[in-house]
C-alpha cells in the first residue's frame, strides 16, 4: 500500500510536476478542429462527430428514459445505504489534477446557490497525478484515498450515488484512434471499478479535456486533448449498444457499471467561438505549463458544471430542491394508483417515505396521514381537486 502511493506520488512529480518548467505558449489559439457539438454527421478522420450516436448532441430516447428514472429516483441514504430521510445525496469527482482543481471550485459554488438540495453532498475525490492508466486498478491508492474523504465527511462508500469523471493519460505518443481507443477501455474499467467499490452509484457524467493548444509540454497537448473526446463518445456508444461489461440494469443480467452520459462538453478551439460561444483564453490556463486550469479557467469548468447540473433532465431531481410533482409519491413523474399504494405502504406499513416530503402532501397540510390518501383517491377517481402544488 506504501510502495503504491510512493509510486504515485512519484509519477506525479516527474511527469505531471514536469510541466512547471515551460511557459503557456499563447500563441496558439487554435487548431481548426471542430467541437463535437458542431461536428455533427461530419467527421474527424474518419470518425463521426456528436457526443451521441447518429451525429446527435442528445441522448437516444431509450437511454435518456433510464437516466430519467434514476434521476428520479435517487433519494438521501444513511451510513448503511438505506433510504433515509436523514442520510445524505453523495456526489463525488473521479480523475486526475485539472478535474480536482475545477471540482474544488466547483463545490463553493454549488453550495452557494440557493437552489442546491440540502441534502446534497459534494466530495472532491480527483487527486493530482492519478491518470486513467493508474486508476483503472482497483488496488490503487488513489481509491482509498477517496474513501478516506468520504470517511472525513462523514459518509460511507455506500452513499455515493452520482459521479464526476474527467481523465486523461500523462505524455501519450499513440497515433489516433490508438491512444482514443486506449483511454476508452482504461474508462470503461475505472466505471467498473468506480461500481464495485460504490454500490449505489447509479450515474456517472463524463468530460474529455479543455482546449489543450496552449500547452507547452508534452503532458497531454492537441491533438490528445481533442481527441480524447473520442475516448468518452466510445465508451458511451459501447453502453448504449448493450455492451454486457457496461451493463446498468440488473433485469439484463449481472450489473458491472453506472449508467454513462456526458456532463458538459468542455473543449472549445481556442479563441474560435464554438455554437454556444465558449472559447479558451490562454489565461485561462497556467501560464507555467498551458495544461492546467488558471483560476478564470476553474471558474469557467465549474459554472459550466454548475450549469449542467441544474438543468439536465436526469440530474435536476436531486442537485435542485424541492423539485417534485405533489401527489407523486412515488417519484415516477405520474400521479397514478401506483401512488395511492405507495402511500398506503408508508403509512400503514412502514414503507419506504416520499420524498421529498411534499411530494406525498397533495392535500398541503404539513403532514402525510390518511386525508392524503383520500384526497388523491378523490382527484383520481372522482373528479376532485388537483394536489395543491
Amino acid at each position: 500500500m506504501r510502495s503504491n502511493f510512493i509510486f504515485s506520488l512519484l509519477f506525479a512529480l516527474i511527469f505531471w510536476g514536469s510541466s512547471l518548467v515551460k511557459a503557456a505558449n499563447c500563441d496558439s489559439t487554435s487548431k481548426g478542429y471542430t467541437p463535437f457539438i458542431d461536428l455533427g454527421t461530419a467527421t474527424y478522420q474518419g470518425f463521426e462527430g456528436g457526443l451521441y450516436p447518429g451525429g446527435s448532441n442528445f441522448r437516444p430516447s431509450a437511454h435518456n428514459s433510464v437516466g430519467l428514472n434514476l434521476g428520479w429516483g435517487i433519494r438521501p441514504l444513511n451510513n448503511s445505504g438505506q433510504p433515509d430521510s436523514l442520510g445524505k445525496i453523495v456526489l463525488i469527482s473521479i480523475g486526475m489534477s485539472n478535474c480536482s482543481q475545477e471540482f474544488s471550485t466547483f463545490i463553493p459554488l454549488a453550495y452557494a446557490d440557493t437552489s442546491k438540495n440540502p441534502d446534497l453532498l459534494i466530495i472532491n475525490g480527483a487527486q493530482g497525478g492519478q491518470t486513467a492508466a493508474i486508476i483503472q486498478e482497483s488496488t490503487a491508492f488513489f481509491w482509498d484515498t477517496v474513501d478516506a474523504r468520504l470517511s472525513h465527511a462523514g459518509v460511507t462508500p455506500v452513499q455515493v450515488q452520482i459521479a464526476w469523471l474527467k481523465e486523461a493519460n500523462a505524455n501519450p505518443t499513440a497515433p489516433f484512434p490508438t491512444h482514443a481507443e486506449t483511454l476508452q477501455a482504461q474508462l470503461a474499467q475505472i466505471t467498473r471499478v468506480a461500481k464495485n467499490r460504490y454500490p449505489n452509484l447509479k450515474i456517472i457524467y463524463l468530460a474529455s479535456r479543455t482546449y489543450g493548444g496552449y500547452a507547452s509540454t508534452t503532458l497531454n497537448p492537441e491533438p490528445y486533448a481533442y481527441e480524447s473526446g473520442f475516448s468518452v463518445k466510445w465508451l458511451l456508444e459501447e453502453q448504449i449498444n448493450g455492451d454486457p461489461s457496461l451493463n446498468y440494469d440488473s433485469a439484463q443480467g449481472q450489473v458491472f457499471a453506472p449508467w454513462l452520459s456526458w456532463g458538459p462538453y468542455l473543449w472549445a478551439d481556442g479563441l474560435n467561438p464554438r455554437s454556444d460561444s465558449l472559447i479558451w483564453l490562454c489565461s485561462d490556463f497556467s501560464a507555467s505549463d498551458g495544461t492546467h486550469p488558471s483560476a478564470t479557467g476553474r471558474i469557467k469548468v465549474a459554472n459550466l458544471l454548475l450549469d449542467f447540473f441544474k438543468s439536465d433532465s436526469t440530474s435536476l431531481p436531486w442537485f435542485k430542491k424541492n423539485i417534485y410533482v405533489s401527489g407523486d409519491a412515488n417519484r415516477d413523474r405520474l400521479i397514478t394508483l401506483s401512488d395511492v399504494i405507495f402511500l398506503v405502504n408508508y403509512i400503514f406499513k412502514g414503507g419506504l417515505y416520499p420524498y421529498p416530503f411534499q411530494a406525498g402532501d397533495p392535500n398541503c397540510s404539513g403532514n402525510i396521514t390518511l386525508s392524503d390518501l383520500i384526497y388523491l383517491v378523490n382527484y383520481l377517481f372522482k373528479s376532485g381537486p388537483a394536489p395543491c402544488n
